[in-house]
């Protein structure tokens, strides 16, 4: 059903906008929410946390005018609860029908379309290069980029499409020129934003090594090899040719200080080897990853932060509130940046998650193989990420 489709209850319900509801969340007050979409839906994605109590009622069940008694005692009766659904209409519905049998509700504003659109700049306390480091954090999918400004330059890493004003709004904010949009390689679980960024006059940086893949839009961007270098004010961002999550993957060392690693290794888990050339090539692109980051990430100095281009539920931010870890503390937290090569091979092949969502579509979209509109790209990329190579951290206990 859509939206305009669902009968208006009687009993007016309060909305509760998205950041509202992420603010609750960090700041550890207890949440209950009950998530309306369908069941398969809800196993793919909802929002969690150790103060969320999450419940998924499908919509349906409340279209009787007699609902099930089974369902209602699935609904805790002595808290407010918050109803949503994927675009706000089922939620709005069904907060109604429970607010008319007495129960304390309200409904998340446009549903999980708007949950996705929160988009977060943190700026890392821990960089200690030329300029200002900020970390943007997208919760509804763990994306990461990187916005670094200094004497009135400024660059973006891994940007999203979807964010392309913001970008162009922050930099006016800070009243800096955005010179480089870069991106670390292909991106299977978003669509990236370099292209949109590139149309706005801004320099296109793509990695020399994705090129082959069948990037159709090459000819319009810089192509960054290992090496190459990029100057944004006093600050430098070199290109660390790390491949093994895809055969481009290529890091961004941000002025000696942080490794934008996109997504070759995470602060709690290393990359999935099985994106590019599917299982058949996956233990081939294990043994290159393990090289990538034995020779190339590891031999930076200990204190050099690694942000990766996402996060999961596992990771857990640093004191800034960034997800940020020096390369120290990962080695000493991560067995698999110890292990030999066979024992790392084994272990990023054993417990691979599911593929994200779309990741064909969205994959074919990023090389330029596949044209999409605005809202078409943000339904393809809604959903977790699933990047790394484990669900769980591979970091710690």
């Amino acid at each position: 059903m859509n939206a305009d489709d669902f009968p208006t209850p009687d009993a007016d319900v309060e909305s509760v906008d998205p950041e509202s509801l992420k603010d609750r969340i960090d700041a550890g007050e207890d949440v209950t929410l009950l998530d309306a979409r369908m069941t398969s839906d809800y196993e793919e994605w909802h929002i969690d946390g150790e103060n969320v109590t999450s419940i998924n009622v499908p919509y349906f069940e409340f279209l009787e005018d007699d609902i099930d008694e089974d369902v209602l005692d699935q609904i805790p009766d002595d808290r407010e609860v918050t109803v949503l659904c994927a675009k706000g209409g089922a939620s709005e519905f069904v907060a109604g029908t429970l607010a008319e049998r007495g129960y304390d509700v309200d409904h998340l504003e446009d549903g999980m379309n708007g949950w996705a659109r929160i988009y977060e700049a943190v700026e890392v306390e821990g960089y200690d290069g030329a300029g200002t480091l900020l970390q943007y954090q997208r919760p509804s999918s763990g994306c990461l980029g990187y916005l670094l400004y200094d004497d009135g330059e400024a660059a973006i890493i891994d940007p999203l499409r979807a964010f392309t004003d913001r970008y162009l709004d922050d930099a006016d904010d800070l009243g800096v020129d955005l010179q480089y949009a870069l991106d670390t390689h292909v991106h299977a679980d978003h669509i990236s934003g370099v292209r949109n960024l590139a149309e706005e006059g801004i320099e296109g940086v793509i990695p020399e090594a994705a090129v082959d893949r069948g990037i159709t839009y090459a000819d319009d961007m810089t192509t960054a090899a290992d090496g190459d270098t990029f100057d944004v004010g006093d600050a430098t961002i070199e290109a660390v040719y790390t491949p093994g999550h895809t055969t481009g993957m290529t890091s961004y060392l941000v002025d000696d200080s942080l490794l934008a690693t996109g997504d070759g290794l995470f602060i709690e888990s290393v990359a999935r080897p099985d994106l590019e050339e599917g299982d058949d090539g996956a233990p081939d692109a294990a043994r290159m990853l393990y090289e990538s980051l034995q020779e190339r990430v590891l031999t930076l100095p200990d204190d050099t932060l690694v942000g990766g281009a996402h996060f999961s539920d596992a990771a857990e931010p640093a004191a800034d509130g960034t997800y940020t870890a020096p390369i120290g503390e990962l080695v000493e937290e991560m067995d698999a940046l110890t292990m030999d090569e066979q024992e790392f091979v084994d272990l990023v092949l054993s417990d691979m998650p599911p593929r994200p969502a779309n990741y064909e579509d969205i994959i074919a979209t990023n090389l330029g193989q596949h044209a999409v509109d605005d809202e078409e790209a943000f339904t393809l990329e809604l959903g977790p990420n699933n990047c790394a190579a484990s669900q769980d951290s591979l970091a710690g206990d």
